[in-house]
């Protein structure tokens, strides 16, 4: 089957991986632009568990203050190479992680830091990469992250993050 170029550029529009990702993606869905759109978000998650150990030492701090001043949020995204911080992608994935922290007041970064202790937490509400992502209902935080990993090349990670509330 013959794809087109326009589809092509379409799915590496949306996704941002590579072109030639895009139309084997693409072939292998037979020119279904949805399943094409699937096939990458699986390629992504093999990725981010193929990379899953590797360290994580550079990378940003990114902060996000809410229209009117009154909540904002600060959050460390780690990569594994200077190179990949310096990006447009992974600069704009730290906002779009701070914003999340500032809408969504998540406690934890995810499931392995609560405490054995705690009973009342919901791991959707409160674990940032359980949330669904603010932006796209249909994916979860740490399903954004996953296919940023895709995109990147590199293994990212959330370390830290903090939210405040004028008053709080």
């Amino acid at each position: 089957m013959e794809i087109s170029l326009d589809l092509i550029k379409a799915l590496r529009e949306e996704t941002g991986v590579g072109i030639m990702d895009c139309k084997r993606a693409l072939e292998q869905a037979e020119g279904d632009l949805e399943k094409a759109r699937s096939l990458v978000r699986e390629k992504g998650l093999s990725t981010a568990a193929k990379k899953a150990d590797n360290v994580t030492n550079e990378g940003v701090v990114e902060s996000y203050i809410h229209t009117g001043g009154r909540v904002g949020a600060l959050i460390e995204l780690n990569c594994q190479t200077d190179f990949v911080a310096r990006t447009e992608d992974f600069k704009s994935l730290a906002r779009e992680l701070a914003m999340q922290v500032a809408a969504m007041s998540p406690s934890y970064i995810d499931l392995s830091e609560i405490p054995d202790d705690t009973a009342d937490v919901n791991p959707e509400q409160d674990c940032l990469l359980q949330q669904t992502y603010i932006r796209d209902n249909s994916i979860t935080v740490n399903d954004l992250v996953n296919e940023a990993i895709g995109k990147l090349g590199e293994n990212v990670r959330v370390r830290r993050f903090s939210r405040f509330v004028l008053g709080e």
